[in-house]
């Protein structure tokens, strides 16, 4: 770096040198992260379910209100349309409440209606009624509840109409979420980007500070000229059995200390 230039210059090829030589730390850092990640899935996040009933609107042509409506297989859009009204009368308070009723929930419509997610089949004139739970028999039976109220309530609503069920809702055999795989990655990643960036800054404060000198054969590369004559050891960083150890700790200095 340039004393009169305020900017720092970089090494990339010494950076990542330092990084490649704190590799082992680095992936042992990830690892701790991921072993956390993982028992953190494990211990503190509740597994959730998911059941998923299939359903077919079957209708050439319908009125709602003063509205009439008609379909055909060319007209997606329309199709789309038609969905789209039925979805918002799944999710609608009158529905969602039979649902609870019929099902003998204890859920309030408003709980109940953030377990419901819903999808259409692009193209098509089916969409999908996704139930998640913490519990996977409540969970298909929530999709099936809704799955027999649906056509029900909206034959009420919408005159002409059909809807069908294609699938039923099954017991799900496995957990939706959370993934233990996606969440121990994510905290190996984690902690491995955290390792790197710590010591990519103590990289880049080291060499902005041009009064740091790490070794003598940096002594020698910042001065060529001059000849490095002796060093300093630091007495506190040495081995307990070696020479400066005994000096540095020796009996005075724990007299010293006693007496402090």
């Amino acid at each position: 770096m340039n004393k009169n230039n305020p900017e720092i210059e970089i090494d990339l090829l010494k950076l990542v040198g330092v990084l490649w030589s704190k590799a082992l730390v680095i992936i042992l850092i990830a690892v701790l992260m991921a072993s956390f990640a993982f028992a953190g899935t494990l211990l503190f996040i509740s597994p959730k379910y998911e059941a998923t009933a299939a359903l077919y609107v079957n209708n050439s042509s319908f009125s709602l209100g003063l509205e009439r409506f008609s379909i055909s297989a060319s007209e997606v859009s329309a199709s789309n349309s038609l969905v789209n009204t039925y979805i918002f009368i799944l999710k609608s308070r009158t529905t969602l409440e039979d649902v609870i009723s019929t099902a003998g929930l204890q859920y309030t419509y408003k709980q109940l209606d953030r377990m419901i997610s819903t999808e259409s089949v692009t193209g098509t004139a089916a969409f999908n009624v996704t139930v998640k739970s913490s519990s996977p028999t409540e969970a298909e039976l929530i999709a099936n509840t809704i799955a027999q109220i649906l056509p029900e309530r909206i034959s009420e609503i919408v005159d002409g109409s059909s809807v069908r069920i294609i699938d039923y809702a099954i017991v799900p055999a496995g957990r939706s979420s959370p993934s233990f795989t996606k969440n121990t990655v994510i905290g190996f990643l984690f902690g491995a980007i955290l390792a790197a960036g710590i010591f990519t800054i103590k990289f880049l404060i080291d060499e902005s500070n041009d009064t740091v000198i790490h070794s003598a054969d940096e002594l020698r590369a910042i001065y060529p000229d001059i000849t490095v004559l002796a060093l300093i050891p630091d007495m506190r960083l040495s081995e307990k059995k070696g020479y400066y150890y005994s000096s540095y700790y020796g009996e005075s200095n724990k007299d010293s200390k006693k007496e402090a």
